[in-house]
């Protein structure tokens, strides 16, 4: 068996000594240097070059950012970032992100070590599905937004239309999409996001992101794409022109309020190992919007949303999986594709027309 090359770049003595113990612990992994900064990492990697980085992104002589950026160009790996929970290190891991990285792994100001040490297996898998990712496939951040794909038939739906009958569950011409994406997922949905005009149908997003960071990174798409992105309120109404993003640490589900569709925000124990939950969304929108919906899985580790975008299938609602030729980890969209949960498998340049055909 091969292992999996690692290297962790912390200035902080206790994160490279707790990362270091809790990755060695596996079989399957060979933590081959821990650094203090990236200079230092990149001296290292001459020598020996790893399978996965898991880094900071604040440290000295060189910014996490830099250090991705200047990886990517050299030689694209992938990258854990292991960022601080605060609002200031959720905007610049964000940036992380779009520079290429793949995941994020947070740790608090306070009590560190015992918090690593809690959250050790979430390390452990956000590196193994690294080492699974296809780097060709990432997308980093473009400094032009592209140009929206238009649908004609869709102008006008901005304000939203009002169901038919309220009184019956898919008595309704109101549509609604659902996504779900994990590892991989922030550079595929801005893919797809920003392809998309200001008039498409109303679209609720589950993206695998710890709390704090689910707001930053709707406020990055905010700015590139023609449809409005936000972070969902418990409450808010699910509105042509609006892409709803879960919030991290919190699962969200469709409801139907009266002639409306809406979401609610709620707690709830991990499904899936997450919060929020692929399958939660799915389910609610199966049971919510039935034939009225659309249903796409895209790239991500693991199962989670396979079993929903099965119920989805079943309530009749049209369900797309991403083809393996464009995901970053073909875990989620092969789990689902696997079970029959998937009509159509689309390579992910032809998910924005998928859903502007959808909505026409």
């Amino acid at each position: 068996m091969t292992r999996i090359k690692v290297i962790v770049v912390d200035d902080s003595a206790v994160v490279r000594q707790v990362n270091r113990e809790t990755l060695s612990r596996e079989s399957d992994i060979d933590v081959i240097a821990v650094c203090p900064d990236p200079v230092a990492a990149l001296e290292k990697m001459r020598v020996q070059w790893p399978d996965v980085i898991v880094t900071d992104i604040e440290m000295p002589r060189m910014d996490g950012i830099a250090f991705i950026k200047k990886v990517m160009a050299e030689r694209p790996t992938p990258t854990v970032v292991c960022s601080s929970l605060t609002e200031a290190g959720a905007a610049t891991t964000i940036e992380a992100l779009a520079a290429g990285a793949l995941t994020i792994i947070t740790k608090p100001k306070l009590g560190v070590k015992q918090f690593l040490q809690d959250a050790g297996d979430d390390l452990v898998t956000a590196v193994r599905a690294a080492a699974r990712a296809n780097m060709g496939r990432v997308r980093t951040a473009r400094p032009v937004v592209p140009e929206p794909v238009h649908s004609p038939a869709a102008v006008g739906r901005l304000s939203g239309s009002a169901m038919t009958s309220a009184g019956a569950l898919h008595d309704t011409t109101d549509k609604v999409v659902a996504v779900g994406t994990s590892t991989g997922g922030t550079q595929a949905l801005e893919a797809v996001l920003t392809r998309l005009p200001r008039t498409t149908t109303g679209i609720v997003v589950v993206q695998h992101m710890p709390e704090k960071f689910t707001a930053m990174f709707a406020e990055r798409l905010n700015g590139l794409c023609a449809m409005e992105v936000r972070e969902a309120r418990d409450g808010d109404r699910v509105l042509p022109g609006v892409v709803l993003i879960a919030p991290g640490g919190r699962h969200m589900l469709l409801q139907r309020s009266g002639a409306q569709y809406r979401v609610q925000v709620r707690d709830g124990p991990l499904v899936n190992r997450h919060k929020p939950s692929v399958d939660v969304l799915f389910r609610s929108v199966a049971q919510i919007a039935g034939r009225n919906a659309l249903g796409i899985i895209m790239t991500g580790m693991g199962d989670d949303g396979a079993r929903g975008l099965k119920e989805m299938r079943n309530a009749q609602a049209q369900t797309i999986a991403e083809d393996e030729s464009t995901c970053v980890v073909f875990g989620m969209p092969k789990a689902a594709i696997d079970m029959g949960a998937a009509a159509k498998v689309v390579p992910l340049d032809r998910i924005a027309q998928e859903i502007i055909s959808y909505g026409a």
